[in-house]
């Protein structure tokens, strides 16, 4: 009897310790990923939950090619659009301030701490700060272009420049922590090839560009494909940067992305239905990145 339960509990411990994990996967995780899908195959009012129609792929459809299609693509445009302008800028600056940090400078420890806060500051205040910045009539972006004799520019009004300033606020925000990404897998790279690099007369932009780009891809990719993810569930910038209008994505809809689009459906239109759809479609564009992800990666190992 000893012996089994001794059995039983090397055997099972292991599955009782990981448990917690899977429950909790479980109950926020699976089940609201489920249910979510279940209320996109219904007609179901944000006012009366409990009764729900069902309507098949109607609210699939309806996004793709019905009335609200219009709004659907000129949102996931802007939520492309938005990706780039903040993902590419982003991703350059935090490599140059690596290669920069990968050196020894004086107060290097603090710098390291110091790229950090952008990114521990709450997305409310940051987005406030930045809306009074670009604001039309005191901001500071208007004053520092009116130094150089242009006009002031109605940031939130206009696709591109309301795309801009958001994207602006992107980048300040997760430029530090992409940074320090890239500054670990730079301290990874062994030295040897930077030395073997340096006795055959490369200078250290050469090196930047033959040694740290290269031994970098996976990591450069990595980020890119965090960086689009985090674009695709871009919410709280917009939201809060349009004030009364931010619900909707400004009152042209110039900078609504698939967030705002989906929160818009479900909590303006009480159309819960069609936000799940929103939800799920989304989560289909991310596997395809995630599947693009894949792919590349298995090429750049198999070119090496």
């Amino acid at each position: 009897m000893r012996g089994r339960l001794h059995r039983w509990d090397h055997l099972g411990s292991p599955y009782l310790f990981v448990s917690p994990f899977f429950l909790v996967f479980a109950v926020f995780g699976l089940f609201p990923l489920l249910y979510t899908g279940w209320l996109s195959l219904h007609r179901v009012s944000l006012f009366n939950v409990d009764q729900a129609d069902w309507v098949g792929l109607q609210n699939y459809r309806d996004l793709l090619f019905g009335p609200p299609s219009s709004l659907f693509w000129h949102a996931l445009g802007n939520t492309v659009t938005l990706g780039v302008l903040s993902t590419v800028p982003q991703l350059l600056i935090a490599l140059g301030l690596a290669h920069l940090l990968n050196y020894r400078l004086p107060a290097r420890g603090f710098f390291r701490t110091a790229l950090l806060a952008p990114y521990a500051t709450s997305v409310a205040a940051a987005t406030l700060v930045f809306a009074l910045i670009f604001s039309p009539e005191a901001g500071m972006a208007n004053w520092l272009l009116g130094l150089v004799g242009i006009g002031p520019v109605h940031w939130e009004s206009g696709t591109w420049t309301s795309q801009f300033a958001i994207s602006v606020i992107v980048i300040w925000r997760w430029t530090g922590y992409n940074a320090l990404i890239y500054l670990a897998a730079m301290q990874a790279i062994p030295r040897e090839l930077y030395e073997a690099a340096a006795i055959d007369g490369a200078n250290r932009w050469q090196q930047f560009r033959n040694v740290t780009i290269p031994e970098l891809r996976p990591t450069i990719l990595f980020t890119v494909v965090v960086s689009f993810i985090g674009a695709t569930q871009l919410f709280g910038e917009p939201f809060l940067f349009g004030g009364q209008s931010g619900h909707q994505g400004g009152t042209q809809h110039q900078y609504e992305t698939l967030g705002i689009f989906m929160y818009d459906q479900g909590f303006r239109y009480s159309m819960l239905g069609r936000a799940s759809a929103i939800a799920w479609l989304m989560f289909a564009l991310l596997l395809l990145v995630g599947l693009a992800n894949t792919l590349i990666a298995r090429r750049l190992r198999s070119a090496k």
